[in-house]
């Protein structure tokens, strides 16, 4: 086993109250898998994978559960062996590029810096290597972008340079966090591309997180939906393609636009939106916008099912 997640909880500590951003997520990740997460912004996606990444620092959180990379236990892991993982083993590409690059360096000293930091080579070879890793993502002239700095680069560019950083050390495992957000659909297909080319050519596991059902049903292989903090349902992509359990995945995937039939007068959408996560509703978290909730949603807090592909709704276990 890759990566395995066991009731991970993280809380933050607020002058409102706690906040339980992360509440009792548990999943697994094999060699040469991916993994799409999916949901709402505020659902828990990024925090929990930054959990795993060891990069939530801020005094006043509290990660507790169990976080096993290749069976070596991640929680409470001093700083310095974090370090070492991150980047080497264990790499992120990170929403925003240009907050991600430091913007009074150029491309090639940034993803040779990050190369020279985990392995012992001189500066030379590891220009030669950024060199071939800016090629491999497609840059049209690498030598000429290595002196370019993040603002001289296009949106896309950026983002293909931060995804070199990320695949300098050819990670085991990979986090991706909504790297295709806010580029045109080429370079979106083209990012795609080189997540699949990671997995073919080193058997690196992928964690995709994004709220793009569409780009799921391309790329990954399982498929976890979070919402409130929580996993509310899991399973194979066709599974949940083909006969999503939960009324949240449901309304996910009825909001996407179809491909053929008749195009709908107006997509549908979630009524309401997301609750606060200082005051969620007793029972079940999506139930005020759920259009099948019943009485016992306002009391009990459904469990995650067991098995291949399960569900945390009280109407899918009376079925």
């Amino acid at each position: 086993m890759m990566l395995s997640v066991r009731d991970l909880r993280v809380s933050f500590r607020t002058e409102d109250g706690l906040v339980r951003a992360i509440d009792g997520v548990s999943f697994d990740l094999e060699e040469g898998e991916i993994l799409g997460v999916v949901g709402e912004s505020g659902s828990g996606k990024t925090v929990s994978l930054l959990a795993v990444m060891g990069l939530i620092t801020d005094p006043n959180a509290t990660i507790e559960g169990s976080i096993r990379y290749k069976g070596r236990e991640l929680v409470g892991l001093p700083a310095r062996e974090l370090r070492h993982l991150r980047g080497n083993e264990i790499a992120m590409i990170f929403q925003d590029p240009m907050t991600a690059l430091t913007p009074v360096y150029t491309i090639g000293w940034q993803i040779a810096e990050q190369i020279r930091a985990h392995q012992n080579i001189s500066k030379a070879k590891a220009l030669a290597r950024v060199e071939e890793l800016l090629a491999e993502v497609n840059f049209p002239n690498p030598r000429e972008a290595m002196s370019r700095y993040p603002h001289q680069l296009s949106g896309g560019m950026r983002q293909r340079a931060v995804i070199a950083m990320a695949l300098s050390c050819n990670p085991a495992l990979l986090v991706a966090d909504e790297p295709t957000t806010a580029l045109d659909v080429t370079v979106q297909a083209g990012i795609l591309d080189l997540v699949r080319k990671l997995r073919s050519t080193h058997n690196s596991a992928v964690v995709f997180i994004t709220h793009d059902m569409g780009v799921v049903s391309e790329l990954a292989d399982r498929v976890m939906v979070m919402y409130a903090g929580r996993v509310v349902e899991r399973g194979s992509r066709a599974a949940l393609f083909s006969g999503p359990r939960h009324p949240y995945t449901r309304a996910l995937l009825g909001s996407i636009p179809p491909l053929t039939g008749e195009k709908p007068h107006r997509l549908p959408a979630i009524p309401g939106s997301p609750p606060s996560l200082l005051r969620l509703p007793q029972g079940c978290a999506f139930g005020p916008r759920c259009p099948v909730r019943f009485e016992a949603c306002e009391a009990e807090k459904p469990a995650l099912g067991s098995g291949p592909h399960a569900a945390a709704c009280l109407r899918e276990a009376q079925a």
